[in-house]
């Protein structure tokens, strides 16, 4: 098998994959792509850590979205064309009816958007779009959820379908040690429009918080986990302690029928803002498929 090299690592990529191979593809690269900043690596209590999901949980709507937005208004793509391949995606999320063909399809055109573009391009962007789209959608509730793990000593990593790089960027700029997010195939510095393995979701979180934990030598048992979606399940049943942060309708039952401890920064005002983001570009941290659509019609990149 051919080796994919990736943020100065390499990793294989086996010849059609089942989806649980995939996901653990997915989290093996995510954990080795995962930098830790230079200011967390002396963690007095080096054992425990926590994740957080981001989209919802820390940041309010998809960080996707407000991604997408940025390269739009970067002429990346036109903003027409982001909203075409929204209201695609928010289709069948809506309806419910996401099949294996949808997730087949979002996973080969995912960050296809980007293909052809160096890696360097693309952080310096992502580097822009944070401060002027994001950092002001963070939770502050939940910015303070992290903060008390890492007075506590502990190490605090954001996990999320987020590209790697985005979610290094976000981890960074609130302070915290690190993040496992979507790993993208870099060759030769510039994006190839696929992924390595799988999208940081569902199973492949949970796969790639346990590759972390072998790497950094984290007891899962005392660890701490939050998410607003039950998509994020496997991820929280994982470690020691789960908490549901402005959680959906069937991850709040699941907390309490569980007992677990349920956080909810949202009012009626802030839930009705992300409403639309929320639901439309679900699919964004899915794939961006549209997007791929729309680059490939405009820009004829090879992918």
């Amino acid at each position: 098998m051919p080796r994919l090299p990736f943020r100065g690592r390499e990793v294989r990529r086996a010849g059609s994959p089942d989806e649980e191979t995939r996901a653990h593809v997915a989290g093996a690269a995510s954990a080795a792509a995962a930098e830790v900043a230079a200011s967390n690596t002396g963690a007095q209590d080096p054992t425990a850590a926590a994740f957080f999901d981001v989209d919802n949980t820390m940041m309010m709507g998809a960080s996707l979205f407000w991604f997408a937005r940025g390269l739009a208004a970067r002429k990346y793509f036109s903003t027409r064309d982001l909203a075409g391949f929204i209201w695609q995606q928010a289709k069948f999320r809506i309806a419910g009816n996401e099949s294996a063909d949808d997730m087949h399809t979002i996973r080969e055109n995912a960050l296809a958007f980007v293909a052809g573009r160096d890696v360097a391009e693309i952080v310096q962007a992502s580097e822009e779009i944070y401060d002027e789209l994001m950092a002001d959608r963070i939770w502050s509730g939940t910015r303070s959820l992290a903060q008390q793990h890492l007075d506590a000593g502990q190490r605090v990593w954001l996990v999320t379908a987020t590209p790697v790089e985005l979610a290094g960027i976000i981890a960074h700029r609130l302070g915290l040690t690190g993040a496992l997010g979507t790993v993208a195939e870099v060759v030769d510095g510039k994006y190839s429009g696929r992924l390595v393995g799988e999208l940081m979701h569902g199973p492949a979180k949970a796969e790639a918080v346990r590759a972390l934990a072998e790497r950094e030598g984290l007891d899962l048992s005392r660890c701490t986990a939050y998410s607003d979606s039950a998509n994020d399940l496997p991820m929280l049943t994982e470690v020691g302690t789960a908490v549901a942060v402005n959680p959906d309708t069937e991850l709040r039952a699941i907390a309490r029928s569980r007992g677990w401890t349920i956080r909810d920064y949202r009012t009626g005002r802030k839930a009705a803002k992300i409403g639309v983001p929320t639901v439309a570009v679900a699919a964004l941290s899915g794939g961006l498929v549209g997007g791929a659509i729309a680059l490939r019609r405009r820009n004829k990149l090879p992918f």
